[in-house]
């Protein structure tokens, strides 16, 4: 299913059934779209852009040689756009697990389309997991469009996402200044080095415990990492607070659910729990959203 509208962070762009926004492969932009073909089919297209067209805001200072994307670039584009709208995903497993499941089964039959929201990029979902730890999602989009629009490089009203080559090169100071926390704003940093001299490959889970070694960089955000920017159907990030009302709310507990007892609620769903959580959220959002406030655990 191709989204219906633009993502809150301003970097995807959803106009006339069309969903596009730049994406960078190395050193070369591409225009990446989607849109509904005949039936349920989905069509998409990646469109090399002349280097000079693209425009880098004066506070990211200035860039490195910037190439024209040749059919290789391209091809990656198309991959990472496919596997950010979940295209190639082949749910039959986890359908045929769990189409007669209470909690499930009803979603399954109801809104077999629904797919993950994943990132195009690893580094992508690591940064943008950093922004959302502990806070609203309202506060941590605010965050990423001020990244965006301060670093972001562009082309005409398409955006792409600050890179970790450029992300390693900043101030502490310069995020805090985004509103987001200084232990926050400095794993941000110590993550984009990390990635950006090569020490961590976040394609690799193997990578993930010179990441934890890193302050502020927990589980959470690391099992968000595996679902949206690895694609790992069973990474459950159990400590984000929609699944904790939600766990609360289906295990009548009165409060909100510990992260061990989220964990311990969608355990029988392996190896999918990551797309157990992403089906009970779709289905029964409405229950968190309208429901009463839940109180902490004691």
């Amino acid at each position: 299913m191709l989204p219906g509208r633009g993502g809150a962070d301003g970097a995807m762009r959803v106009r006339d059934g069309v969903a596009e926004r730049l994406l960078h492969v190395g050193s070369s932009p591409v225009r990446v779209l989607a849109w509904r073909g005949p039936g349920a089919s989905a069509r998409l297209r990646a469109e090399a852009i002349a280097p000079g067209r693209v425009v880098h805001p004066a506070a990211a200072g200035e860039p490195g040689e910037v190439t024209e994307a040749a059919e290789e670039e391209l091809e990656l584009a198309l991959e990472r756009w496919r596997f950010a709208l979940a295209l190639d995903d082949d749910m039959g497993e986890f359908f045929a697990a769990f189409k007669s499941d209470p909690l499930l089964g009803r979603v399954i039959r109801r809104r077999p389309w629904a797919r993950p929201r994943r990132r195009p990029w690893p580094w992508e979902a690591l940064a943008w997991a950093i922004t959302e730890q502990l806070i609203d999602a309202p506060r941590a989009k605010a965050i990423q469009r001020r990244m965006i629009r301060r670093w972001a490089p562009r082309v005409d009203s398409l955006k792409d996402v600050p890179s970790a080559e450029l992300v390693a090169g900043r101030a502490p100071a310069e995020l805090v200044g985004m509103d987001l926390s200084e232990g926050r704003a400095l794993a941000m940093i110590r993550c984009a080095r990390e990635v950006s001299s090569g020490r961590a490959d976040l394609d690799d889970p193997g990578s993930d415990q010179r990441l934890l070694a890193i302050r502020e960089i927990g589980s959470w955000t690391l099992q968000t990492l595996a679902y949206q920017g690895r694609g790992d159907p069973d990474a459950l990030a159990a400590g984000d607070l929609a699944f904790i009302k939600l766990v609360g709310h289906l295990a009548r507990l009165g409060r909100r659910a510990t992260v061990e007892e989220v964990e311990e609620y969608f355990a029988p769903y392996a190896p999918f729990r990551g797309l157990a959580g992403t089906f009970a959220l779709v289905g029964y959002h409405k229950m968190v959203a309208q429901g009463p406030p839940l109180k902490y655990a004691a």
